[in-house]
């Protein structure tokens, strides 16, 4: 009969850490790994004297587990966790519970939990942020799958999980099968905007205003005391003051071209499968391919030369309506966000707690913020709110923003200064307050060429098509897809 609280396999750095984590909160942990000798040197180092098991065989491992047996992977996402998944189901039984704490995608996660309830045993896709000093000292923790396995595995996630200022911790059920995995995909494409509109203010303030290192970092200090207040904007300060041993800034000495592991790319794809205005987090996608061009824009940039504009306004008033420009489109961003959970909630039938997956983000994760308190607050008052900026809070801070965020814009455009998620959301916010938009005109043209027919305003409900050179018949395409 095993003593062990959990298994994990998997022993790169979010493995240890995780492991280490719920040791000290009293947890018994067994650990494996692939290659074996990575075992003997995590018993003998970082988890020497500790109450941690290394096991040398996935036998060993699960005989080591108390039932309900429970196995965490911490493995690279894609094919390898169905190979553990198939190495495990020999050993375990009936209600035993595997967990996959990866960047999955979210579809993998729906399959697998079927695969797995289909033999009998209980599935957990988790999403895992907060990077590897979360891991360690308190991550936000995204579940989702079978909901049997949650009582279970409860106590352990909750225990090591980051908690909120009143002890409330970091994770709770999402959902069912992939919900989890979703939600964290989420979390990682509203992660991408929120680096690329810091970035694109930071380029304002160093090219379009021609502040110093030093400055910069100032300005992010005393941002992240007000509604900014987050981790991001806090590395962001302390990255724009780093030196390194020669006294030279660090940030300047980094090229100019930025990776990326797909799921900011999974976001942008599923908003599109859903029909979903996913503006801000496409063009922080799309920022990253840009940069990775770097040959083709350095002979671009002899080719081609920007406005011959400098600023000549207020300095400390344009940095003032910066800070209000990425506040009012950080409010869009995480609009968008919840308007993809909505959508995909109904389209895989997912009751998701929308003001408890504000409350997980809300510490422990990369985009843990002040900010995220209030869009708890906003879903507290109105769960069923279809747009976080009809919000009474929201509404009226976007609305204070509004002058600001056009006078960056403004001078974004006249400074020849690239700053596509600030002005995405700004096009965003003017297309969702309008009315009317010009797609009567697009809907015409789609009848024009394809007869795809349209819809009339004086008589609604139904289709026409028409014969808009003459030449054409009365045939008109099957199906009207808004």
């Amino acid at each position: 009969m095993g003593v062990y609280d959990i298994g994990l396999v998997g022993l790169a750095v979010m493995g240890e850490n995780l492991i280490l984590n719920m040791e000290s909160h009293g947890f018994k942990v067994a650990a494996f790994n692939r290659t074996t000798s990575k075992v003997k040197e995590f018993i003998d180092g970082r988890a020497r004297d500790k109450n941690v098991k290394g096991c040398f065989s996935i036998e060993e491992l699960v005989a080591s587990l108390k039932r309900p047996r429970k196995v965490m992977l911490m493995v690279k996402a894609g094919s390898a966790v169905d190979a553990f998944i198939d190495q495990l189901i020999p050993h375990l039984e009936k209600g035993d519970i595997i967990i996959d704490g990866g960047n999955t995608h979210f579809p993998d996660t729906i399959r697998r939990t079927a695969y797995c309830e289909e033999r009998g045993l209980l599935y957990i896709g988790t999403g895992v942020s907060g990077g590897e000093e979360g891991a360690l000292r308190g991550p936000s923790i995204m579940p989702g799958g079978s909901p049997a396995a949650w009582p279970h595995i409860k106590p352990i996630f909750q225990a090591i999980a980051a908690k909120v200022e009143d002890g409330t911790p970091c994770c709770d059920w999402v959902g069912e099968n992939g919900a989890g995995h979703f939600v964290k995909m989420v979390h990682n494409g509203i992660e991408y905007g929120d680096m690329q509109m810091i970035s694109e203010t930071y380029q304002l303030m160093k090219v379009g205003l021609g502040m110093t290192n030093e400055a910069m970092h100032q300005v992010f200090a005393e941002w992240n005391k007000g509604v900014l207040d987050s981790y991001l904007i806090e590395i962001t300060r302390d990255i724009l003051g780093y030196r390194d041993e020669e006294g030279r800034y660090v940030i300047d000495l980094i090229l100019d071209t930025a990776g990326q592991k797909g799921t900011g790319k999974w976001t942008a794809i599923e908003a599109l499968n859903q029909g979903q205005p996913l503006t801000l987090i496409g063009e922080a996608v799309f920022a990253r391919c840009l940069s990775a061009l770097k040959d083709e824009r350095v002979n671009a940039a002899k080719v081609f030369s920007g406005p011959a504009v400098t600023f000549n306004g207020d300095v400390k008033e344009f940095i003032a309506d910066l800070q209000q420009a990425l506040y009012a489109s950080k409010i869009v961003s995480y609009a968008q966000g919840y308007q993809l959970m909505r959508a995909a909630a109904q389209e895989y039938g997912w009751n998701l707690n929308y003001g408890g997956i504000a409350l997980m983000w809300r510490g422990g994760c990369i985009i843990r913020s002040v900010f995220l308190g209030k869009i708890k607050e906003a879903f507290d008052r109105h769960h069923d709110l279809v747009n976080l900026m009809l919000d009474p809070f929201f509404k009226q801070e976007i609305q204070n923003a509004v002058p600001a965020w056009r006078r960056v814009i403004r001078s974004a455009v006249e400074l020849g200064i690239a700053a596509p998620a600030l002005g995405t959301a700004l096009a965003y916010f003017d297309g969702y307050r309008s009315e009317r938009l010009p797609a009567n005109l697009l809907q015409a043209q789609r009848d024009y060429f394809g007869a795809h027919t349209y819809e009339r305003i004086d008589r609604p409900g139904e289709f026409y098509h028409t014969n808009w050179t003459g030449r054409g018949g009365t045939t008109s395409a099957s199906t009207y897809v808004v």
